[in-house]
């Protein structure tokens, strides 16, 4: 079976849904799942797309949706949690520092419980620096790795590659180039990599 690609951002609300139970699904499904963090908000800006600033109403939504598929899930959340985030971009390079060195996974599970457990906003240096120490990394030495510019660009790269791809917004997953935005859409997303159409 192909692999689907994750593609998520640190600071969308709803990849907090499919962030702390993704492990669970795909050892109940037998699939097999790549992590690639990127810049959601370089992406909405891009296409004009500003879902929740000025709209108390869609906010409220959002809030009450997430806390009933959490319920749903068996997940704990303080909600509403802190949002936006400040430092969206630092987040993601970090996160995709991780990624090629192993830690990712665990540093952006822990950074969404800090988030949105704990109360505390995921793009701070201080949600950011508790994330790293409790995956066993120095902070101070990640967050300047983080913010080089090789990590930028690597970053940029990437979300140039999810724009590519049809992608506008997180959570998403892309099997063979077909993109399945929510995550409302896992299931759908592993009908296609496995027989070709959703079942």
């Amino acid at each position: 079976m192909p692999d689907l690609d994750f593609w998520y951002s640190i600071g969308s609300t709803y990849s907090f849904l499919t962030i702390m139970r993704l492990d669970d699904w795909c050892s109940e499904h037998d699939a097999s799942v790549t992590w690639r963090p990127f810049n959601v908000r370089t992406v909405m800006s891009q296409q004009k797309n500003i879902p929740f600033a000025g709209k108390p109403v869609k906010s409220a939504y959002m809030w009450r949706d997430i806390e009933r598929r959490a319920a749903k899930y068996h997940m704990h959340a303080q909600l509403p949690a802190p949002y936006p985030i400040s430092d969206l971009a630092l987040a993601n390079q970090v996160a995709l520092l991780g990624m090629e060195e192993g830690w990712g996974k665990n540093f952006t599970q822990i950074l969404y419980r800090i988030w949105f457990e704990e109360g505390v906003e995921a793009g701070s240096e201080t949600a950011l620096s508790e994330a790293l120490y409790r995956s066993q990394q120095d902070p101070r030495l990640i967050l300047s790795r983080a913010r080089s510019p090789d990590i930028v660009a690597a970053l940029e790269a990437e979300t140039l590659r999810a724009i590519n791809l049809g992608i506008f917004g997180a959570p998403s997953l892309v099997v063979r180039n077909e993109v399945f935005w929510g995550d409302d859409r896992l299931d759908d997303a592993l009908s296609w990599a496995r027989v070709g159409h959703v079942i």
